[in-house]
């Protein structure tokens, strides 16, 4: 019996920008996707914080996927503070696209570098900041509770030809976007 080849389903996922009426899909999004989660505080003042950003991933009614960027007053460095995919969504580009998302949010604020910090042995994620044109530059030591080390990463952010003012408030496309099917996690 021949089979063929298997038809690849195209993953879709909506990006947009959290608001406090996510909290509640937050907090449990948190529970999923970490051991060390934010708690409910924490996540309600960052969703109404002029000074961070978070972007979130939904696909089937859930969110899938969070980045947290934070912004100094007077610095052109913004600082990628969080990202996790719900483990039932990873291989599917989520991370990635969320990334993307959080960079172009640093270029809206005017800020010229993305940084982030990930630990040493999360090798799938030091992979895709490395991708995606990421550059090791520092490190801190025994920074994770486990005293694993932090390896520091930076990106040059190159500036569209029409940037919005930095007043201007962001509008993330409400856009469906389409992501690779999963993948297999060979690292497991």
């Amino acid at each position: 019996m021949h089979m063929g080849r298997p038809v690849k389903s195209l993953f879709e996922a909506h990006f947009r920008r959290g608001e406090p009426a996510d909290l509640n899909a937050l907090c449990a999004f948190e529970s999923r996707a970490w051991t060390d989660r934010m708690s409910r505080r924490s996540l309600r003042r960052l969703l109404a914080s002029p000074s961070a950003a978070i972007v979130v991933a939904e696909a089937d009614g859930a969110i899938t996927g969070a980045a947290i960027v934070l912004f100094r007053a007077n610095s052109r460095v913004a600082r990628l503070y969080s990202i996790a995919v719900d483990p039932e969504y990873t291989g599917r580009g989520i991370a990635k696209a969320l990334l993307a998302q959080a960079e172009k949010i640093a270029r809206s604020r005017q800020c010229r570098s993305l940084r982030l910090e990930v630990h040493e042995k999360n090798h799938c994620a030091i992979r895709v900041y490395s991708g995606a044109g990421y550059q090791e530059f520092g490190r801190y030591a025994h920074y994770y509770e486990d005293r694993g080390h932090a390896l520091r990463f930076e990106k040059e952010l190159g500036f569209e030809k029409e940037r919005a003012p930095s007043s201007a408030p962001l509008r993330l496309e409400q856009a469906v976007v389409g992501l690779a099917p999963p993948v297999a996690d060979s690292s497991r």
